[in-house]
């Protein structure tokens, strides 16, 4: 099965560990992975701000990039759900065209965990992880994506992974792409809640599957303080397989 890997902005910049993981995973699972070198961010961040046009732009380009992909996968729910966002953003009477291209490319994008379960059939993926851990769910993934049972499938047959539900896990961290620029003083509060909410699982590990409210969270836990681990999902996959070369 060939993949095409959408790495998103924010793992491509700050977290290439989790592009790496990603690839990893996927080919062990007998996956051909390729990676389009002229993908660029999904638009997401114009498209949050109002700027269509210029999200239009971004759409068409990505659009062009991966269309060769038999699917595109993302270790991202909040950016998959932009590339079905497509659909929607060309609505004008002349943009049928891009929008079935659009469509098109709707149907073949995956975030990581959902494509393991619904495409490969997936569950167990012979991972190790021995630490107390704690799973937050991100609004896009859950909410505009509609990824919930996937994450805690694969992560419920982690060996010796003792996972813990957050409280109150259904509410934002905070991070929200530019909210956490436009409303930093309540962008912060909100994740000091969250961080909060964590400490009360008593977790080493904090797991997610978007790098943006890892990245945010992992800001204000580690200027708390706390010795709290945070690590992207396809991480936690990937955990205890390198070392033994499987």
């Amino acid at each position: 099965m060939k993949v095409s890997l959408f790495i998103t902005c924010l793992a491509d910049v700050f977290y290439p560990e989790v592009g790496r993981a990603t690839v990893e995973l996927l080919e062990r699972l007998g996956c051909e992975v390729d990676f389009p070198v002229a993908q660029t961010c999904c638009g997401q961040p114009a498209f949050n701000s109002g700027f269509h046009r210029e999200a239009k732009k971004a759409a068409r380009h990505m659009i062009e990039t991966f269309a060769h992909a038999d699917y595109v996968v993302a270790p991202s729910g909040s950016c998959t759900a932009m590339l079905k966002e497509y659909v929607h953003l060309f609505s004008e009477e002349d943009e049928r065209e891009w929008q079935e291209k659009a469509r098109a490319l709707a149907e073949k994008g995956y975030e990581l965990t959902q494509f393991l379960v619904e495409i490969l059939r997936v569950e167990d993926v012979d991972a190790t992880l021995p630490v107390k851990a704690t799973y937050h769910r991100s609004c896009h993934m859950t909410r505009l994506l509609g990824v919930k049972d996937a994450p805690m499938k694969l992560l419920s047959n982690v060996k010796g992974l003792s996972l813990t539900e957050l409280p109150c896990a259904h509410d934002c961290c905070g991070f929200g792409g530019t909210f956490s620029v436009k409303m930093a003083p309540i962008s912060q509060q909100m994740a000091d809640e969250k961080v909060s909410h964590i400490k009360e699982t008593n977790a080493e590990v904090l797991i997610g599957a978007d790098c943006g409210c890892l990245m945010h969270l992992d800001g204000r836990i580690r200027r708390q303080g706390k010795p709290i681990r945070v690590m992207h999902i396809a991480q936690v996959l990937q955990s205890g397989l390198e070392q033994e070369g499987r």
